[in-house]
């Protein structure tokens, strides 16, 4: 048998993109999942050695990570897990009230049957795993309820404002649900905004959506606050602007 020349096809492709793709995704994990914890230094060759990595694909993750607010290169002794104070908290949890709200009142005047029978399946699916599931199972299920809120909401801007600060949106998410009676509250609160939907009331949703975000934000900010030594009390999430129509036709 005539032997065949080896061609470039045979050449194994390593592609540098999932690679630290994947490394990102197991450092932000071990974040959420409170592994590393708000303060922990992250030293890269401790981390080359536990990831089996280069150092390159280390410092591109935490870069990355810098940029989504879950690491801070706070001195010069190197990064470390951000600490997301009582006061950074609190302002998150008042722009999600706002961003959010506008997106279920778009979403409610905007939305397609298909939207909302999606909407309905990732509330069901929330359901099921926060009975039994992991907590990444628990936030990825939210993840999907929003994703479908953001993509039926007609609304880029907004939606791109939130998946901006999904990371720490995820981390402050995690807080919460990890804490006593957080997760039949948090599915019986969802309900409350897809029934306000499927009913075609915007302002009905929108306070749906607010009183969500703050019972959410009062379990994770006492938490925070049981947990940070800062002086001073937490201040109250306030409801954002007084209830207005949205704009009607796009």
């Amino acid at each position: 048998m005539k032997r065949l020349p080896l061609d470039d096809s045979f050449k194994v492709n390593r592609n540098p993109i999932t690679l630290r793709e994947i490394v990102l995704d197991k450092l932000r994990s071990a974040i959420m999942n409170f592994q590393l914890l708000p303060g922990d230094r992250l030293v890269e060759r401790d981390l080359c050695d536990r990831l089996g990595v280069s150092r390159t694909s280390v410092r591109e993750a935490l870069r990355h990570l810098e940029s989504e607010g879950l690491v801070e290169f706070a001195d010069a002794r190197g990064p470390r897990v951000a600490i997301i104070t009582l006061a950074d908290a609190c302002d998150i949890y008042e722009l999600r009230c706002v961003l959010e709200g506008l997106i279920v009142q778009l979403f409610t005047l905007n939305a397609k049957a298909k939207d909302i029978r999606a909407l309905e399946r990732a509330l069901e699916e929330n359901r099921k795993v926060l009975e039994e599931g992991e907590l990444q199972q628990v936030l990825d299920s939210v993840q999907g309820f929003y994703n479908v809120l953001l993509e039926g909401s007609g609304n880029h801007i907004a939606a791109t404002q939130l998946r901006q600060l999904q990371a720490r949106i995820s981390y402050l998410r995690a807080t919460s649900v990890s804490q006593a009676n957080r997760r039949g509250n948090s599915n019986q609160e969802m309900e409350r905004i897809v029934e306000a939907i499927k009913s075609g009331d915007p302002l009905a949703a929108h306070q749906a959506s607010v009183d969500h975000v703050r019972a959410a934000a009062k379990v994770a900010l006492d938490y925070l606050k049981s947990k940070q030594d800062e002086t001073g009390t937490v201040r109250e999430i306030a409801t954002p602007i007084a209830l207005k129509e949205p704009r009607i036709g796009r």
